[in-house]
């Protein structure tokens, strides 16, 4: 059994009666009706995506297209610099 350690940034959103959890460093998102119950389906989906990419023998492939490094034997995601939420004004025809 493979044990990984990572520490993953996840933004929670809100929209309608919804909550959405994504991570950019996985580009991966689930989502459900309450804030503690997305957090949970995050959890899971995030163990089946890491399972599913050592099944297939393609995790390292994948997490370095993701922008991952290896480093001593352990994989690092790339650091997020900032969220921020920023004013556009556009003119649409």
């Amino acid at each position: 059994m493979l044990k990984l350690g990572i520490q993953l940034p996840i933004s929670i959103f809100r929209e309608d009666k919804h909550y959405i959890a994504y991570t950019p460093v996985l580009d991966l998102s689930t989502s459900a009706k309450s804030y503690e119950e997305v957090k949970k389906r995050f959890h899971e989906v995030v163990a089946i995506f890491f399972e599913e990419l050592i099944k297939k023998g393609t995790l390292e492939e994948v997490l370095m297209d993701l922008g991952w490094k290896k480093v001593d034997k352990k994989w690092t995601p790339p650091t997020l610099i900032s969220q921020e939420s920023e004013k556009f004004e556009l003119a649409v025809k």
